[in-house]
Parts: structure tokens; sequence; C-alpha cells
């Protein structure tokens, strides 16, 4: 590949740092979100583990309520992980994400982490890495529910980061699972090599997602950070994606840079036997900053709502910051700030359509290269120019917002 075209490659995905003579990419600087909240000590029934043999070990031997707290190190996985007992929390001890590493780079499988036949289980304060399908397998199929992944690193996972699969008949939907706090990257856009089952004659190694999960039922994906997520052709599914009759789930205050889909409720294949993709969900003070495939989309829904985001790409070759199409019964689109092209309809269905600004306001963000779409001044077209809604109580920094209040995910203070 020519050295242009590779550091325009690179480019698209990151900031770029010269070290050594040799190109290499670096994320943005998120240093200003807040840190996420620190879990309380475990109590009872902990398991300390230092080595990878202690891990497996652990997993057999939890008992329902208990902790395993794994020492900081880096955990090369020889084959897949799974948990199946009720209330267990797996956690770094020393709460740093960063230092405790299970890495699944030598593992024989092609999935990391899972779960199956429990409730109530946490992950939290670590990092995963290097697997070519599924980074945290849900196995939902298989009765997993109030699953939470708290304050994780899921870093170059090649098919999905966090997987939730088809429900069948008879299969109670998950429940009130949350995903928060988590940053999702990769260091590169998708490869054949990465994955082998994404080929030229499949997905054309664009088979790549942050979350994708079918049946959801009342979850909540809030306070995360995607970047970086592509396709090998820039095809690449969401870094949120919700569909085959989810319902009633939240995705707020999360932050999406670069990666070639932000937010899908749905998407254009509605299967035979599937009624709609998703069912009163709610995107909400989100910032999605360049992500041209789609900003945030909107297809095959029922009663949703697309309120108070802010997206940022003038430039989108797709020009879908947001997007409409197929069926979307009962859906509104509200109080957003659309800093590009204007809202692509392709829908048949009445959309409410109310208080959206659609202008090129970048020079309005605090820091459009880093996702930061706080506003850094009064901008006259956004602050006041919208009315308090129930919808959204608070803003995106959990401010509770005035009753005439601004456009987009920030109120200005």
């Amino acid at each position: 590949m020519p050295i242009l075209q590779r550091f325009l490659r690179i480019a698209v995905c990151a900031a770029v740092l010269l070290v050594g003579g040799v190109l290499v990419a670096e994320s943005p600087d998120f240093s200003w979100l807040p840190p996420a909240p620190k879990l309380p000590p475990p109590s009872e029934k902990v398991i300390r583990v230092s080595t990878v043999k202690e891990l497996f070990r652990a997993a057999d031997q939890v008992e329902p309520g208990g902790t395993i707290l794994l020492a900081d190190g880096h955990y090369m996985m020889p084959r897949y992980f799974e948990l199946r007992t009720d209330r267990v929390t797996l956690r770094s001890e020393s709460g740093d994400r960063n230092k405790v590493i299970l890495d699944g780079a030598e593992s024989i499988h092609g999935e990391l982490v899972g779960l199956r036949e429990c409730f109530g289980v946490t992950i939290a304060d670590l990092t995963i890495q290097n697997i070519r399908f599924n980074g945290f397998k849900l196995n939902t199929d298989h009765n997993v529910h109030r699953a939470t992944i708290h304050n994780c690193v899921i870093h170059n996972i090649w098919q999905r980061g966090v997987k939730g699969v088809r429900v069948p008949k008879g299969v109670r939907p998950p429940q009130g699972c949350r995903i928060q706090y988590c940053l999702f990257y990769n260091d590169h856009a998708k490869r054949f090599e990465d994955d082998p089952a994404d080929t030229a004659k499949t997905f054309n190694g664009n088979y790549i997602a942050g979350i994708d999960t079918m049946y959801a039922d009342g979850w909540t994906v809030s306070d995360n950070v995607f970047f970086g997520i592509h396709g090998r052709t820039g095809e690449g599914r969401g870094a949120v994606f919700f569909w085959h009759e989810s319902k009633d789930c939240v995705i707020e205050r999360n932050v999406i840079v670069d990666c070639d889909s932000g937010i899908c409720l749905g998407n254009s294949m509605l299967p035979e036997g599937v009624e709609f993709h998703c069912r009163r969900c709610v995107v909400r003070n989100n910032f999605v900053a360049r992500c041209p495939e789609n900003g945030i989309l909107a297809d095959h829904t029922e009663n949703c709502r697309i309120v108070h985001n802010s997206i940022h790409d003038p430039e989108s070759r797709m020009r879908r910051l947001i997007r409409l199409v197929h069926e979307n019964v009962g859906l509104s689109v509200i109080n957003n700030l659309v800093s590009g092209p204007p809202i692509r309809v392709e829908t048949d269905s009445k959309v409410q359509m109310e208080g959206n600004v659609v202008q090129d306001l970048g020079s309005w963000f605090v820091d459009t290269s880093g996702g930061n779409l706080h506003l850094k001044g009064k901008c006259p077209e956004v602050v006041g120019r919208a009315g308090r809604i129930e919808a959204v109580p608070e803003d995106f920094d959990r401010q509770p917002r005035r009753q005439t209040t601004d456009v987009g995910a920030h109120q200005w203070r």
C-alpha cells in the first residue's frame, strides 16, 4: 500500500503519532469525560486469582453472590471463559481497567468471555482484547438476565464487542442488562486476516460492531465511548445496534467518534416472524461525530424516540446524520442538533419532527475531532430554542434541563 494511502487510512481512524519513523494510531483524549463510579468493595465469598489456571478454577468454584478478584496482570487466555453462577462479580482488585488484561490472541476459540444460565452477573474494571469473533458473549438464548458490564475496555474485537444472540420461542428475552462506562476501540479497520469467517464471499470484511443484541428487554447502554470501529471498506455495523424485537431500551450519554455507524435502532433486514426491530426505545443525549454510514438510524421501529442528540459530520459522504427508513410507527425526532446534512426521511410513516436544528455549527463545539460536542459558547441557533420534554429530564452532563432548554445533548450553563 502506498505510504500516502496508508497515512490517510490511519488518519480516518485516529490521530497520528510519529514514533521512531513509524505511524502509530493514537486515540483521541477522552479525559474530559467523568470517571466511572467505583463499585463498592466486595463483602463476602471472595476468590483472589493471579493466574489463568486459577481464573478458570474460580469460575467453577465461585458461589452465588461471590466475587472473583483478579490481580493486575496480562492473562493470555488459552480458550473461551464462561460464568454460569448467579450474582457473581468478576473484577480487577486494583480497580484499574488497564492493568488487568484478558487477551485472546492465543485462544483456540473465537469467543473470549461468556455468560450462560445466570442473572445479576457483573464484569468490571478490566480489559478484554484480541479475539476473532465476540468479546463478551451473552448467551441470551440460555437465560442471561440483568448482566452488567462496567468500566471495561473492549479492544480489537473483530466481530462484536458485546453480543446478545437470537432468542428462540419459549425462552424469556434477556432483561435489564447494562453496558456502562466502557471504552470500545480498535487499532485499525478490520482486515480479512482478523476474522477468517468474514470473507469477500460473506460480508467483505465489514461484519463488525461494538454492541449487537437481539430481543433486548429494558437494557441500558450509557456513558460509553466508541472509537475507530471500521469495516474493511467502511461499511461496518453500528457502534450500538439493537434489533429483533428489542424493547424499552435506553441509549444515552455515549460518545461515538469515527466509527462507520453510530446508533442503529434496527436495520433493513426484517426476517420472517419478526414483527419489529425496536419498540419504545429512547436515544437521548449522545454525542456522535463522523459516522458516515449512519449517525443515528431508525429502521422498522415502533414508538421510539430520538431526542436531544448532537451529531456532527458536515462533510459526511453518505449524508446520513439521522436516517429514518422503512416503517417507523409513532417515531419522534425532537430537539436534535444536526451539524451537517439534513435529516434523511426515507419512511412513509408519519414522524413527529420538532425542534431540530440542522446547520453546520462545528465552530461552536469544544472539540469535534475528539467528539467533545459540548457547546463552548451561547450559540444563538441552539440556546433557549427548545422546550423541556418529559423523556429527557437531564442533559449530557446530568444537569436538570430548564423548562426552556437548548437543542442537542448539552445544555449551555
